[in-house]
């Protein structure tokens, strides 16, 4: 086995995950071990919390078992930990090139440890942070769908979950003494900080999958048919007519053979009555309403027509004509104004689908827009023109390796 100079073997890398539970490690090591395939590099991530799953089921479940003080839960989370050291050795010793430590890591005691273990091959630790409520908590609900909290209602199995969280919180030391690390936002792809002092392999590789949004199949749907789109009016809280339900049905059955975890949807009535058929035929399928995807907000305008605009305040609509996507609805917003709130709801949907191979969008007409600029380059100017039928859904896939779009009938 071939030696560097500073004593690590080359091209063998250990990466730690570290950070506190539901805080995306387990995406972030999944995306990394996808996108290091596709490169030929043999990469495998050694779980902790599925080896513990194996060995003890819903024992686990209960918060005490992670109490630092909870001796027996110690020292058997502590055998845990070691035995995935040892897989990860033996997966580098045979061929291996990358192993994955996942698992929350938040002592500095266990990285010590860790670092003892690996102490003659390269190690870099990435640290997701991520402390938006309503993301945890959202993350949360999907967590205690595991087998281990059968037995226990949904407000147990939350509240046990958040205690273990503090429990870990409790003896949590953030990086910053380790000589190769990187300190991620995993909810928004940014690096907060990272210290790299040796020549870690494949870091160029890893760094750039970490801070690019990546969505192996996205389906992009406008809600169906409503009251309000008969009467041209923009705005409101309109339910979808017959042939609006009749629209979410065929939804329905065009994607019954395909696996939708999340359907995330606006806040609006609209959105949510076109997934809730599509959610029936799933076998486990979550809707997820996001206020980032509610339509734009035409302020004095709301619930008007277009028509109406046009007669009664023509300043307004003639104004928006002449630059549509910068022009800002008095009280309401622009195109303009939504991009941030948008490109928030685009990148909590991807953090709580998990780099599920199927999410779905449910959205609106300027919403859409919005999200399709996010991953196909458009000129602003263009944006409020881009095309959003209520027949047809996009395809979106968007990786390191391949861009695709689509436009696609369902009916």
């Amino acid at each position: 086995m071939e030696v560097s100079l500073t004593g690590h073997t080359d091209n063998k890398l250990c990466i730690v995950m570290v950070g506190l539970p539901a805080r995306g490690k387990s995406t972030i090591a999944r995306k990394l071990r996808e996108n290091l395939a596709k490169d030929h590099i043999g990469c495998r991530i050694f779980n902790n919390g599925q080896l513990r799953r194996r060995i003890r089921g819903q024992d686990t479940s209960r918060p005490e078992f992670y109490d630092p003080s909870n001796e027996a839960g110690m020292k058997l989370r502590e055998r845990i930990a070691l035995t995935n050291l040892d897989r990860a050795r033996r997966f580098l010793e045979n061929g291996g090139q990358v192993a994955i430590i996942d698992a929350t890591n938040v002592s500095r005691k266990r990285r010590e440890k860790i670092e003892s273990f690996f102490n003659d091959h390269n190690i870099l630790f990435i640290e997701c942070i991520n402390n938006d409520d309503e993301i945890l908590d959202t993350s949360i609900r999907h967590k205690i769908r595991l087998p281990e909290f059968r037995g226990l209602s949904a407000d147990l199995a939350m509240e046990s979950f958040k205690q273990r969280i503090s429990y870990y919180k409790s003896i949590y030391s953030p990086l910053g003494k380790e000589k190769n690390f990187v300190r991620l936002d995993s909810l928004n792809n940014r690096i907060l900080s990272e210290e790299i002092a040796d020549e870690v392999p494949f870091y160029d590789q890893i760094r750039d999958f970490l801070v690019t949004d990546s969505v192996k199949n996205l389906f992009l749907i406008r809600h169906g048919e409503t009251y309000f789109n008969l009467e041209n009016r923009i705005g409101g809280d309109s339910s979808l007519t017959s042939n609006g339900i009749r629209q979410a049905e065929a939804l329905a059955k065009y994607f019954q053979k395909k696996n939708i975890p999340f359907i995330f949807t606006s806040k609006k009535k609209r959105t949510i009555q076109t997934a809730e058929p599509i959610q029936r035929l799933q076998p486990s399928c979550t809707i997820v309403p996001l206020e980032e995807f509610n339509e734009i907000d035409s302020g004095v305008c709301e619930c008007m027509s277009y028509e109406e605009i046009r007669h009664q305040m023509p300043e307004v609509y003639y104004a928006r004509k002449e630059d549509k996507y910068n022009y800002v609805y008095p009280g309401g917003e622009g195109y303009v104004t939504m991009k941030e709130r948008v490109d928030r709801g685009i990148k909590k949907a991807l953090f709580l689908s998990g780099g599920a191979e199927n999410i779905m969008i449910v959205g609106h007409r300027a919403v859409n827009r919005m999200i399709l600029s996010h991953f196909l380059y458009r000129r602003t100017e263009d944006v409020p023109y881009i095309y959003i039928p209520q027949d047809k859904f996009y395809h979106i896939v968007a990786t390191q390796y391949k861009k695709l779009f689509q436009l696609k009938p369902y009916q």
